[in-house]
């Protein structure tokens, strides 16, 4: 890749002040794809200043210049999807199928309703006599994960363009190709010098200088809860706008009228689809504790038929996890939920069958849980699936906000205003209905340690945003 060792800074790629460069790796086959340069704070320094310099002019251009910016990205971004899509593959294991289907459309979905919001949006209006306007927030730091991440980039950058902010763009290291092949669409598609900017590097290094930087007025960020922890206490001294979507442990309530074979083999293929790597998957499955051999038996036919290998291969329905540590660390909790007594219905630990190299981890489910164990309060971020039993609908609503975490809910019912009932007793930010899934046009953010902010559509967009009121605006009558 011709940019992999440079950064975008003010409009061009430029070679980076620090000399460290890290391995990228495919986790299919723990080869190097290729080196990237990794930042230090001087990088992180001229970036954000490329950034300010260009907030002055940016931030007054009219909503018509910033939809056709946007219209340009959306163009250019569009011949790019299939390189976006096996590059996505490649770095992070996702099966081409759901890196074409899903991985790259969803970063154009988020760019196309960005400018549907940026037209919509209400920017100004009268309240009795003041003028009430709505600007961009500032310089914002976007730091972004390598689970979904042409998803979670075009989703910061898409409203933080429409808003009128300049930004720097922070890519996780572990799958980071992607984002350089967003700058190229950024840059082919005209966006103004310093208005984007990206410089690669670790959370250590490139993320705590964003944070911390007195220049940077905001920081979005997608990760784990640990990791927005850190930006939130290095934001504070400057009083920095921070916007978190962060981890999950989402449970999916299984209710006694519900289609049980449809309802749990469905929520097989959720929690193990990307291979398990989503902060939004239904990896607690709640179902009726006198159902729970019957809800286990579907779950481990289904589990076995997610067919685990080569991504490249059209067949494929789960890849590998992203990177040895991930790998060590599902292994580590599948070993603890054994100790711990939960029920292997079937994966377990080590390598899938015929599989002996690559960081593959079988679809696993476990019965017989309880809320207390390991596997149902900590994040697996893999293809593992806890059962857990309820006495009745209250105990599993109980269940379901018995976690440190908010970010999605899944009710199963064959009665819809059954459903509608429970999801409203569900703290968490996204509630699924019967297999509903993500809708780029709905709010997506979490309650709890699963984040503060909202993301996508117009919620999206708001998050970029300061609300001014110009007082006295229009003279009494």
């Amino acid at each position: 890749m011709e940019n992999a060792q440079k950064f975008y800074i003010d409009g061009q790629w430029v070679e980076p002040h620090s000399k460290q460069t890290l391995a990228v790796l495919n986790p299919a086959t723990e080869t190097v794809i290729t080196h990237i340069a990794i930042g230090d704070a001087v990088d992180a320094d001229r970036a954000v200043i490329a950034a300010r310099r260009a907030f002055a002019t940016f931030s007054q251009t009219s909503i018509e210049e910033r939809a056709a910016l946007l219209e340009r990205i959306i163009a250019v971004y569009k011949t790019r999807m299939p390189d976006l899509a096996s590059t996505v593959s490649q770095e992070m294991g996702a099966p081409i199928t759901l890196a074409t289907a899903a991985q790259a459309p969803s970063g154009l979905g988020h760019l196309i309703q960005a400018l549907k919001a940026l037209k919509s949006f209400e920017w100004e209006k009268d309240v009795g006599r003041s003028h009430i306007v709505h600007e961009a927030i500032g310089v914002c730091a976007l730091i972004t994960p390598w689970n979904w991440p042409l998803n979670q980039i075009a989703a910061k950058v898409g409203p933080a363009l429409a808003a009128g902010c300049t930004m720097v763009l922070k890519p996780s290291e572990v799958a980071p190709l992607n984002a350089l092949l967003f700058a190229e669409v950024m840059q082919e598609a005209g966006v103004p010098p310093g208005v984007f900017n990206l410089v690669n590097g670790d959370g250590p290094g490139v993320g705590t200088a964003l944070s911390t930087h007195p220049q940077v007025d905001m920081v979005s960020i997608t990760g784990s809860t640990r990791a927005g922890v850190l930006v939130a206490q290095n934001a504070a001294p400057s009083v920095k706008r921070v916007s978190q979507e962060l981890g999950g442990k989402s449970a999916n309530i299984v209710l006694g009228d519900a289609d049980f074979p449809k309802a749990v083999s469905a929520g097989i293929f959720s929690c193990t689809s990307n291979s398990g790597q989503s902060c939004n998957a239904p990896t607690r499955m709640l179902v009726p504790m006198a159902r729970m051999d019957e809800a286990a038996a579907i779950a481990r036919s289904a589990a076995l038929s997610v067919k685990v290998g080569d991504p490249t291969q059209a067949d494929t329905k789960a890849g590998p996890v992203v990177s040895k540590l991930q790998w060590d660390k599902i292994q580590a909790l599948i070993q603890k939920g054994i100790i711990e007594g939960a029920k292997l219905e079937c994966g377990g630990p080590g390598l899938p069958d015929g599989l002996t190299a690559g960081y593959f981890v079988k679809p696993t489910v476990f019965s017989h849980v309880t809320n207390e164990m390991t596997i149902a309060r900590e994040e697996i971020f893999g293809p593992v699936l806890c059962i857990i039993g309820y006495t009745d609908e209250a105990d599993a609503i109980r269940i379901a906000n018995d976690t440190p975490y908010g970010l999605s809910g899944y009710v199963q019912s064959g009665d819809i205003e059954h459903a509608r009932r429970v999801a409203r007793q569900i703290r968490a930010g996204n509630i699924h209905l019967n297999g509903a899934g993500v809708d780029p046009a709905s709010p997506f953010g979490g309650y709890k340690q699963s984040g503060n902010g909202r993301e996508f559509s117009v919620w999206g967009l708001a998050e970029f945003l300061e609300t001014k009121a110009i007082l006295g605006y229009h003279s009494a009558s």
